[in-house]
């Protein structure tokens, strides 16, 4: 084995057995950004043997000061591109394959079926819930985290234990310290310290599943809050609400966009009613109970809240789609 990795070898919890098995390792990294750029530099100079790098944004010049994975040079190269490119400059024993294209519900089981492990560093709600869904549904890990501002969460979910879109409220999720609305690129502010500290949570976690350990307690640190979800019960499937590709709307469904009109550029359906959030309850005289109902936002974040409201009215057949 290269003296590449004979530092980390030495460490008595890895050793060689150690080593192998991250070289043995295929990690799903969806989120090429403040987050995913610093655990693909972590887990690719750790020898984690394949890496997928799932992005579908391009290197703009605001990535630049909290995404240290790319150079100017990379300005408007697809993230996951240049990732490989950077990647195999200083570890070209790595496997890195670049996706470019977004993670929705139409490629989620391609993608996830290769993986070991697999990290949520998006900046969407919707990929949030549809990685959560398939990891539950294939019994993967998920190793998830988000940063907003100067808080942020990480955590390692599914893989038999309690699911991210289920167990944990999506009011939780949201809003407040696990909230996903915005992003950080468009809308909200990032600073580069909190993204670092969450990465260095993050990278921990993907690190000690591929060692094969379900032990997280080293990632513990002082000025974290620290929350657990064992034994949290999975809601029943009427509860649950799932996100489809536009591919998946037919024309029995209703479609509600919940988008304003500064943020709609194309709408993919020819009927559509158009409301707010609060506004969805007004529509009720135009949503027969018979049709299911798809509801339509950015992010997806919006289309589950108006969601949840539609539940508390008895509205059953509801799905949810994020049109970026």
């Amino acid at each position: 084995m290269s003296d590449r990795y004979a530092r980390q070898i030495a460490v008595p919890e890895i050793g060689a057995s150690g080593q192998a098995r991250l070289d043995r390792a295929s990690v799903l990294i969806v989120g090429a950004g403040g987050l995913g750029s610093v655990v693909l530099q972590y887990s690719s100079a750790a020898g984690v043997g394949r890496l997928t790098v799932v992005d579908h944004d391009r290197v703009e010049e605001s990535n630049l000061h909290r995404q240290p994975l790319y150079r100017v040079r990379d300005l408007g190269a697809w993230k996951a591109v240049a990732a490989r490119d950077a990647l195999l400059e200083t570890n070209p024993q790595t496997c890195v394959e670049p996706v470019c294209e977004r993670l929705t519900p139409a490629n989620v089981a391609r993608l996830v079926a290769a993986a070991d492990v697999v990290v949520d560093a998006a900046d969407s709600f919707a990929v949030t819930y549809t990685l959560s869904d398939e990891c539950r549904r294939t019994c993967k890990t998920l190793v998830s985290a988000s940063v907003l501002g100067l808080t942020g969460y990480a955590g390692a979910f599914c893989g038999g234990g309690p699911s991210l879109s289920r167990c944990i409220p999506g009011d939780a999720v949201t809003s407040g310290y696990m909230r996903r609305i915005g992003s950080a690129r468009n809308r909200s502010g990032c600073r580069w310290r909190s993204a670092g500290a969450d990465n260095a949570i993050l990278y921990s976690g993907v690190a000690a599943l591929a060692l094969g350990s379900a032990d997280l307690d080293g990632l513990s640190q002082p000025a974290f809050r620290r929350l657990s979800f064992t034994g949290a019960q999975e809601p029943n499937a009427q509860a649950t609400l799932g996100f489809i590709c536009a591919s998946q709307v037919s024309p029995t469904d209703v479609v509600i966009d919940l988008r304003t009109s500064a943020e709609i550029s194309a709408m993919p359906f020819a009927s559509t009613l158009r409301t707010a959030v609060d506004g969805v309850a007004n529509l009720k005289p135009q949503l027969p109970r018979s049709c299911r109902v798809v509801l339509c936002c950015r992010s997806g974040s919006r289309a589950w809240r108006a969601a949840r409201l539609l539940q508390a009215q008895g509205y059953e057949s509801l799905a949810l789609l994020a049109l970026g």
